[in-house]
């Protein structure tokens, strides 16, 4: 397997591998142009983005500054929108729903690195996909960890740091996350 093979996999690979670094750089590139790009550029912006991400939806915004690793893992539903400072280490899959809103400098972390120092000090990293699904509102500040899926109408709290997975129609916050309430839905 390749070094990029091995990453998508979810097993422990060698992030200064050459086809890697060129990704990295080729999605560094695209971020540094968005992020340089005037918001009087809207429908440039917007190229920008569809080309970065792996897959898009409709009507897609995303604030600058913003980060990502890969770009290319990413895939957002139609009515996605990144506030200022988002930054999604896409190392592995990213999935967002339709209607999602994430807020000001919000983290989507898949890139993780072994608990074991031997492995960690020669450079191993592995990652674990997210799964956000439909009209979810993740406010300022919050943190998805590797692994993480969030069911439909989930709203996560600013400041929250969210380690495990979550169900549909709730609302979660803390450190580490846990549900606050149930999301009532209107008729």
């Amino acid at each position: 397997m390749s070094e990029r093979e091995k990453m998508l996999a979810g097993e422990l690979y060698d992030a200064s591998d050459e086809e890697l670094v060129a990704l990295r750089l080729q999605a560094r590139l695209m971020t540094e142009k968005l992020n340089l790009t005037s918001i009087q550029f809207s429908e440039q912006r917007q190229d920008l983005i569809t080309s970065l991400f792996g897959a898009t939806g409709s009507t897609l915004h995303v604030e600058s500054p913003f980060h990502c690793d890969y770009g290319r893992h990413i895939h957002v539903g139609d009515n996605f929108y990144a506030n200022f400072g988002c930054v999604i280490l896409d190392v592995a899959l990213v999935t967002i729903g339709d209607d999602c809103l994430i807020g000001p400098q919000v983290g989507i972390y898949t890139a993780t690195h072994p608990v074991e120092p031997i492995a960690r000090k020669q450079g191993r990293e592995f990652a674990q996909p997210i799964t956000i699904g439909d009209n979810c509102w993740i406010g300022g500040h919050a943190v998805i960890n590797p692994g993480v899926t969030l069911g439909n109408n989930v709203v996560v709290a600013s400041g929250a740091v969210v380690t495990r997975s979550f169900g549909h129609n709730v609302v979660i916050g803390g450190n580490p996350a846990q549900v606050i309430k149930q999301v009532p839905l209107s008729s």
